[in-house]
Parts: structure tokens; sequence; C-alpha cells
């Protein structure tokens, strides 16, 4: 159980108790949050528990506190419990029992900080999921740094997590898709061709036309214009695809599973959903149309299924991608990490779901909002190369992998962020992602120079680690598990770089106060263990976050 956990419940027992004896009326315990305080005077711990019991119990919340600590049970973790003004209860830790979080640390190695809060409940998380059609560009960055690391987080926190990219090898986008690159390649070969309306004008079209010329030659004139057309879409789109895992990958996004979205028809699987949409009564024909009935369920209105022209919408395979998400796949949660063009989905997504018999609250919809990138205060709008918008793949080569995830990561997903360009490349403290890999790099540099002067701290006395920056660092450290926590039941991954600065910031004041290798043996070795469970932390945050955890810098 963590600390946070422990002090909530004893604090829940201490109202009992006092409600039995007759000190304390009420009728429901509201909601026991424990925080740390800002002011470091005022303990490791606290809880506003007797404020919000005030006005029930019609007593003074300093009361109260006290009425509350006088039954808590012994707490041998804590060297205080506290009243403070107007109405807190303050917990403050015993430097020993801090200090011997060191070897629980070096004891759990890299299973540290994992917690059992999914016990093992099954999560898909589907992201990225751009249409085939073109190169990632730097927003769809964002989304895949944020699904690959909340999938880490909640595989740490005890889910099991699947890992899902949606193809859209259907529908309209990929019929437009397939005529533009059919143009560019009578283009490529002297033809006369005119691209249509609706066509993607990108310059990669252009260069895999040509690629196409290369290997194909003009075997595709031959054919007619319908099979060249659909042939050449295939192909194009497969390659695309090809090139958006190679992007990822390089970006450390990996899936477990690639679904199609033909699939969808070839399976029947649409042909079923709408027949459970038919017999439950939200589907009407009109219009020349067929719509679901959102309307009958709260929704502002009604949503088209089927066009007039016979063709399914995106809502209709959604629909019966996220039944087989929920029934046939049975996944006990399916979180979907859309851009912010999607924001207008997410009412009717909910809606269906509660239609066909799924509860619409399983079904979670996170929001990534839009991506500035900047060189300083300039803002960066085309690719050098292409005269297009910057493609991830350019970012990722100027500034590195581990930037970008970093940076993606450091904004909640639904506020819009600007990504400093020159800042993410700069090697000093002013970058944070310098600045936290530089602290692993000097941990490691540390217990080298432990290595070459061949000293064992396996035996080392961590009781030792009483300065006020040995504690401030190992409270830091055991505050990962709480982290890890309020991430996974938030689906808040952003946490993670801010706790990773937070940690590096108490090792590099640690550093700074205390010299590790001395004269001292019996405090070399304890000082060393702090600092081998301080690379333990930091790297298990990195990690989580997907970048690396250099030696050297």
């Amino acid at each position: 159980m963590l600390i946070r956990q422990k002090i909530a419940q004893e604090l829940t027992n201490a109202a009992g108790k006092a409600q039995q004896q007759g000190l304390l009326a009420f009728t429901s315990l509201p909601e026991i949050i424990v925080e740390h305080p800002q002011n470091v005077g005022h303990g490791d711990y606290a809880s506003s528990l007797p404020l919000k019991l005030a006005r029930s119990t019609r007593l003074a919340p300093m009361e109260i506190a006290q009425k509350l600590i006088d039954n808590l049970n012994d707490l041998p973790e804590f060297e205080s419990v506290t009243v403070a003004k107007p109405g807190f209860i303050n917990f403050t830790l015993k430097p020993a029992w801090v200090a011997g979080c060191v070897e629980t640390i070096l004891q759990c190695g890299e299973t540290y900080g994992r917690i059992d809060l999914g016990e093992g409940q099954s999560v898909q998380i589907e992201f990225v999921s751009v249409n085939p059609t073109g190169p990632l560009h730097v927003g769809h960055g964002r989304g895949a740094v944020m699904g690959s690391t909340l999938a880490s987080v909640l595989e740490n926190a005890g889910f099991k997590v699947t890992r899902e990219y949606y193809i859209n090898d259907a529908g309209n986008q990929l019929d437009a898709f397939s005529r533009s690159l059919y143009v560019r390649y009578k283009q490529q070969l002297g033809q006369e061709a005119v691209m249509p309306d609706d066509g993607y004008m990108g310059n990669y079209m252009i260069e895999l036309a040509g690629e196409l010329v290369k290997e194909e030659g003009d075997r595709y004139l031959s054919m007619p214009d319908s099979d060249a057309i659909n042939e050449l879409g295939q192909t194009g789109m497969r390659r695309l695809i090809d090139s958006i895992k190679i992007d990822l990958e390089i970006l450390g996004v990996e899936f477990d599973v690639w679904f199609s979205e033909q699939s969808i028809y070839s399976g029947g699987l649409y042909k079923n959903i709408m027949t459970l949409l038919q017999d439950a009564g939200y589907v009407k024909e009109r219009e020349n149309a067929v719509w679901f009935e959102s309307s009958a369920l709260g929704e502002d209105k009604d949503n088209v299924l089927v066009r007039s022209d016979g063709g399914p919408t995106y809502f209709a395979a959604d629909v019966a991608y996220h039944y087989d998400k929920f029934v046939n796949r049975k996944f006990d949660t399916v979180i979907d990490i859309w851009g912010a063009d999607h924001q207008g989905h997410i009412s009717r997504m909910k809606a269906v779901m509660g239609a066909l018999g799924i509860d619409p609250e399983k079904l979670k919809i996170l929001i990534c909002q839009l991506v500035t990138l900047k060189r300083g205060n300039e803002v960066v709008r085309v690719s050098k190369r292409s005269g297009d918008l910057i493609t991830l793949k350019e970012l990722v080569d100027e500034v590195g992998a581990d930037a970008c995830r970093f940076v993606f990561l450091s904004r909640s997903a639904d506020s819009q962020m600007d990504f400093d360009m020159e800042l993410a490349k700069k090697h000093s403290a002013e970058n944070p992602v310098y600045y936290v890999q530089y602290a692993h790099a000097r941990i490691a540099s540390i217990l080298k120079l432990a290595t070459e002067k061949g000293i064992d701290f396996n035996s080392g006395d961590v009781t030792l680690l009483t300065t006020e920056a040995e504690q401030a660092l190992i409270k830091q450290m055991i505050v990962l598990p709480e982290i890890i926590e309020m991430m996974a039941l938030n689906l808040e991954p952003h946490h993670l770089p801010y706790y990773a600065q937070s940690l590096a910031t108490a090792f590099h004041s640690f550093y700074k106060q205390c010299r590790v290798v001395t004269k001292n043996s019996e405090l070399t070795a304890a000082r060393l263990k702090l600092v081998k469970s301080a690379q333990i932390v930091l790297a298990r945050s990195l990690h989580m976050m997907g970048m690396s955890a250099p030696e050297s810098m």
C-alpha cells in the first residue's frame, strides 16, 4: 500500500472510532485527499479532512483535527503528526524510515514503482491511426508519444495493454489518393493528366510516383484506368504504411496490432453492426441516406451512417470497429487518442456505445491539441526540403527522438504547445531534456569511479543518510509509485517529464552539497547506495517516457 493510501485509510479508521465514541457526528465521510504540502515546514503529507467535516459536525476544524489524531493507530513511518491552522493534519516522515527506502529501491531494481492498480484488466489504446495517404507530420508525433507513454504507464500500474493502429484502407480518402497517384504516375511518364480537385498535392506523391516508374516502368498504362488506379493505390498505400512504421520506430513507438478498416467490411462486421442498430430501433432512412438517431439519446442532431450514394461513412466504420473492441475482443477499457479536429465526434461515439449496450464510460477519448514549431521566437511553418508541412521524420532527424518524446510529453494533451527546436538541441541546463539525461550520466560517472577504485558498497549503512539534501533526494524517489498511480487514474502521462525534472534537480542539489566518494568509507558506501538507487528511479522515469538513459554525455 502506498503511504498516501495508508494515511487515507488510517484517517478513515480514526474518523470511525471518533464517531463511535460520540466525539464526531457525521452521516457520511467526505473523500479523503492526501497531498504533499508545498511548504516543506508543513511536513511530507497533509490532509484537509477536518475542514471538510466542519459543517456536518459543527465543530472547529482544529478541534476535529485533534480528535482524529487522538484516534490514529501507531504510524511507524512518521516522526510526527500535527495540527496546523486552519485545520490541516500534517504528517512528517521519520528520517530513518526515509533512508531505509533506499534499500527497498535497490531490492526492487527495474520493478521499482510498479503497482497493481489495474489487477490485470485489459486496456486497448488506439493512437496515431493516420490515413496511409501521406507521411506523418509533427502533430501526429505528439499523439504517438502520448499513446506509447500512456501504455507504458498503464503497464506499470498493473494493466494488460494492447497498442493498436487503425489503418484507414477503405473509403473516399483512399480513392482520392489512388486517383492522385495515377495522375502523378502518368505525368512522370510524360502523359497529360490533371490532378482531381480532391487530390493529394504534396511533393511526396511525385516522389512516390517516380519510385514506381523506376521499378514498374509503364506497365500500368496498358491497363484499364480503373484497374491501374486500384492497383497503384494499393501499392502506394502499402509503401506509405511501411514508411509510417519506420518513422514511428525511429521515435520509439511500436504497435501490437495494425487493424485494417477493410476487414470491417470483408469480415461481415459492418453488416452485423448495421443489423444490430436497426433491430434496436436506432436507424432510420430519410433523404436517401441511413441515419443513426443520436437525438433519441440526447444528442443535438442525428448522424449519417450510410450516404445517399450507398457508401458507409467514417462514423459507421468507427461504430463497427469499437463494437469489435468491446464485444468481440472483450477489452475492459478502450482509450482513443484523437487529433483536435475530432473533438466533435466524442459525444456521438459515446451515444452509440450506449445504444449497443456498452457502458460509454468504458470508452475514454483523449484529444491532442495542435503543436506549433518554433526556432526561438520564430514560427516554423514549412519544410525546407519539400515546401510542405514539417514531417515527423524531419523533426526527429534534427532534434533527436529523446528530445521529441520529452517535449511532446511536457504539456497536457488538451493544451496547445510550442515546440522550440533550438532549445531542444541545447546542451545546457536550460534544456530540460539535457538537464534530466545529464543527471543520469553524472550518476553513471560516479558509479564508474567507484568501480575503478574497487569500492564495494553493498554493505553500506543507509541510516547514515541524514542530511537535508540526502533526505530530499530519497523523498523524491519514493514518490514514483504515487506518480504512476495518478497518471494511470487520470490518463495523464505529462506528469512524467515534470517528475523527472524534479528528481534530477534533487540529485544535482545532492551532488553539489554532498561529496560521494570520500575518505570516510562508511559514508561513501551509504552515499553510493543512494546514488545507485537514484540511477534506478531516474532510468525508470526515462524508460517509461521511451527515452534513453545515457551513461555519458
